[in-house]
């Protein structure tokens, strides 16, 4: 590359273009306050994958999906048969959820290629834009299936019999969502089917405060901490609340609350390091008279160091069977993924490209997971952050600047012009 390349691509990087596209995307599945509502393989995702692949297609990028129902946007490289560099997030959002998380990797992608190309950047490597399918989960758990699915981590038909709270299942949906969109051309899954891409980069916002509170630009994010998510099933026995005697009963909310207590002291951390979360809690049969018969309830549990992640974890249904008086439990594990360490090759180029573009930099973990996690498997992965007003994200009020995104999408710009020329 020439000397001024690399400017060009970043001085064509459009801030008003980039937040009229999310603005227009924020538009599909909108809630009251700012918030977005748009869950994975609905209506609502489809009408925002075929806006986002009309302004593809304006831009003469091809477009395929694989048998995961993840999109990909292909700017083709002075030589093909290379391995492509990979850049983009997700569509779906969380129930209740705000207007940049996720969506904004993948248009801070679109923007960055759409500035290689209006500056005339000419790359060696393909580039490729992908829009993972159901990252969030929040339709059907575990999240990030279209990822996993492309860096073999898990079988493509893994989830299939999955449900949502409607007993539709992912496999049923997927396949009707693939139905609908049989007019663009299938590629192969992933590493399953081919080569892994040469790199991936994904853009984000932090979703947590640091950036903001130490007036910094840009995370350079050095990896992700480990996650196990479990659900607990209590089972009693269901009893007039008005006539048994309290030492007769088998109450599975009273039992639940002691299994929380004690798990509660099983993740006491004083250095605040380690997450731990109930937050899904189902009681049957849920009236206000009748002693609970059965309860469900979450766990989700994260942690940077692989060791407390697998002995903590691996303690949770021992403590939980040991804090019951009257019920039973089973304590069935949904997800696990270990924490991972970035490629210093992506993580560098990130770094280079912001401080030559003189803004100030931090480099810090995710505490949330995201589709890198996966992609690390299978090729050198790194991630850009930038601030989160208040830290806030999974709620209306999310929110960052254009300015700030726009700087996020010229330093994407930057590293995706570096890495596709190796």
């Amino acid at each position: 590359m020439g000397s001024g390349v690399t400017p060009n691509a970043v001085a064509a990087v459009d801030e008003a273009r980039q937040w009229d596209r999310l603005m227009q995307m924020a538009r599909i599945g909108a809630i009251p306050g700012d918030g977005v509502n748009r869950a994975c393989l609905t209506d609502l995702d489809r009408q925002a994958r075929r806006l986002l692949i009309a302004w593809a297609e304006g831009l003469g990028l091809g477009v395929s999906v694989d048998a995961l129902g993840n999109l990909f946007l292909r700017h083709e490289g002075t030589q093909p048969g290379l391995a492509p560099v990979l850049t983009g997030s997700h569509m779906d959002t969380q129930p209740n959820g705000g207007r940049f998380d996720g969506i904004w990797g993948v248009i801070a992608g679109l923007e960055s290629v759409q500035a290689l190309r209006e500056a005339g950047v000419a790359t060696r490597r393909p580039i490729e834009v992908v829009a993972w399918t159901n990252e969030e989960g929040g339709r059907f758990a575990p999240g990030c299936m279209g990822s996993m699915a492309y860096a073999g981590f898990k079988p493509a038909d893994a989830w299939d019999d999955v449900a949502d709270t409607a007993g539709l299942t992912f496999g049923e949906e997927l396949r009707r969502h693939l139905e609908l969109e049989a007019d663009l051309p299938r590629r192969g899954l992933g590493v399953v089917d081919g080569a892994p891409p040469f790199a991936y980069v994904e853009c984000h916002i932090e979703q947590g405060p640091r950036l903001e509170a130490e007036g910094l630009d840009i995370g350079v994010v050095t990896g992700i901490q480990g996650s196990r998510w479990f659900t607990v099933e209590i089972n009693g026995k269901s009893d007039h609340a008005g006539t048994t005697p309290l030492r007769l009963r088998k109450d599975a909310v009273q039992d639940m609350v002691r299994a929380i207590t004690a798990l509660n002291a099983l993740m006491h951390d004083p250095e605040d390091v380690l997450r731990f979360t109930v937050a899904r809690i189902e009681v049957s049969p849920n009236s206000s008279n009748s002693v609970a018969e059965r309860v469900r309830f979450s766990i989700d549990f994260r942690h940077p160091d692989a060791k407390v992640l697998t002995e903590r974890g691996d303690a949770i249904e021992r403590v939980v069977n040991g804090a019951l008086t009257t019920c039973t439990a089973t304590v069935t594990e949904r997800f696990h993924a270990l924490p991972i360490t970035f490629d210093r090759l992506v993580r560098d180029a990130v770094e280079r490209a912001a401080r030559a573009q003189g803004l100030g930099t931090l480099r810090l973990p995710s505490g949330a997971f995201h589709d890198a996690q996966f992609m690390s498997r299978i090729c050198p992965t790194g991630m850009i952050f930038v601030p989160s007003r208040a830290g806030v994200s999974h709620h209306p009020s999310e929110y960052t600047e254009p300015d700030q995104l726009a700087a996020g999408a010229r330093v994407l710009a930057a590293v995706l012009a570096d890495l596709a020329n190796r």
